[in-house]
């Protein structure tokens, strides 16, 4: 296939997912050529693979002001019937206000340069991560060339504001959808016609389970690991406000925080207000490699948001054997089994968040039987191979006009992928949806 993938900023150090995915793509044969419509700015370079992707991406912006109108008025002159109906789009799902308007202009001229782009390079198909303003781009871009498109439908923050960003416009004209979960696919469900539902298929965000080895866990232990962008979502305070009771039980207990983001000088200063300058250490964005190297350094990876899709960094966690402590939202609990490989906490509740890593800091056993059932539940169903191998027969299968399942059944249809890229254990596998396979315990 001959694809294009487009997000707003591409490639991101928090979004180092999206680069897996293409990677893979790239490996199982299809040709992959990445936009975006802003280009990365030098903080998100922490590895060479950032830096790799970022020289081979096309960048919309900055366009220079002739260009633009020549790119327009060939379209409109080639095309005049899908550039009328383009134009026509985008007034109709255009957000509310002059303000509205003018940022709906701003998109309607970059999916112009992008509808042009993937014209010369005879492309035949579109797919947009992050679906608010970039997937507005690729739903007018596509309108202006007749080409199709699709989208991974993440969330969080596109549920705030569905009707905004006209979620249910772009679900309907979308050849196929992707949802990162089964929480993600029922909210996007809200604002689909049922006659489109059997479009919108489950596949995971993965991760290579081989990149990780699985961290030993002996005695007690003291290394709490957050990884994220330091934003207001993240729910950082509430983790804050947990290790003030945990610090008096450790006072050596040391979380380390990687990432950057608009809330850093301010919980920077809440932590030296609650006495734990000692105690936390911020150390900014980091690249996969070294992500990896402080995982091999935790005993528990913790999470207090109040809002995410399905977070990749706690594959990452689960991967290398780490127990995570998260908070029940959205879909991690399909990723998080609570007691089973990690412990699932109210949101905004740090009583609860510092109990259960106590439990944890205090039992080397238990960490060690979560650590493993994670690295099992990662193995099995957030594999990067096999869920890329998924997207890639999804998407082969829309365009030939063919509908797949929801979701593979590995079990009653080991054929629906290529064997080559799913493990032996998972297609031999029985039982695997009810646990019965996984161990357990019976404390809190």
């Amino acid at each position: 296939m001959r694809i294009a993938y487009l997000t707003g900023e591409y490639p991101r150090v928090t979004d180092t997912f999206i680069q897996r995915e293409v990677r893979t793509m790239r490996e199982m044969g299809a040709d992959v050529q990445t936009f975006s419509i802003r280009r990365t700015g030098d903080n998100h370079m922490v590895g060479e693979e950032q830096k790799q992707e970022r020289d081979r991406t096309f960048y919309i912006l900055p366009v220079h002001p002739l260009n633009l109108l020549l790119t327009h008025v060939g379209l409109l002159l080639t095309s005049p019937r899908k550039y009328l109906q383009a134009i026509k789009l985008a007034c109709s799902t255009s957000q509310p206000g002059l303000k509205g308007g003018l940022y709906q202009l701003f998109y309607f001229l970059e999916a112009g340069i992008l509808a042009q782009q993937i014209k010369a390079r005879k492309i035949t198909h579109l797919h947009n991560h992050i679906a608010e303003a970039s997937g507005t781009v690729a739903m007018l871009a596509a309108a202006m060339q007749g080409f199709t498109y699709s989208f991974t439908l993440h969330g969080s923050y596109i549920f705030f504001r569905p009707y905004q960003w006209r979620l249910d416009e772009k679900i309907k004209r979308a050849l196929f959808v992707c949802c990162i979960s089964n929480f993600a696919r029922s909210q996007g469900m809200i604002f689909a016609t049922p006659e489109k539902w059997q479009r919108m298929h489950i596949v995971h965000c993965g991760i290579d389970p081989s990149f990780f080895k699985p961290v030993t866990h002996k005695g007690q232990g003291k290394r709490l690991l957050f990884v994220g962008r330091l934003a207001a979502a993240k729910g950082l305070p509430i983790l804050l406000e947990s290790l003030v009771t945990l610090q008096k039980k450790y006072p050596d207990i040391l979380l380390t925080v990687i990432g950057d983001g608009p809330e850093r000088t301010q919980l920077e200063k809440k932590t030296v207000q609650l006495g734990l300058s000692q105690n936390v250490n911020y150390v900014g964005a980091k690249s996969q490699t070294e992500v990896r190297e402080y995982l091999q350094q935790t005993d528990i990876f913790v999470m207090s948001s109040f809002a995410e899709g399905l977070p990749v960094v706690l594959m990452e966690a689960m991967a290398a054997g780490v127990p995570v402590v998260a908070t029940q939202i959205a879909g991690i609990s399909e990723l998080v089994e609570h007691k089973i490989n990690g412990y699932l906490v109210p949101p905004g509740d740090p009583a609860s968040l510092s109990e259960h890593i106590d439990i944890l800091l205090n039992n080397p056993e238990v960490r060690a039987l979560f650590g493993t059932n994670a690295r099992q539940k990662v193995q099995d169903e957030f594999n990067i191979r096999y869920e890329v191998s998924w997207l890639y027969q999804v998407m082969n299968s829309a365009l030939q006009g063919r509908i797949e399942p929801i979701r593979p059944d590995y079990q009653s249809q080991p054929d629906i992928l290529n064997p080559n890229l799913i493990p032996e254990h998972l297609l031999l596998k029985t039982n695997k949806s009810n646990g019965t396979n996984k161990a357990t315990i019976s404390n809190r």
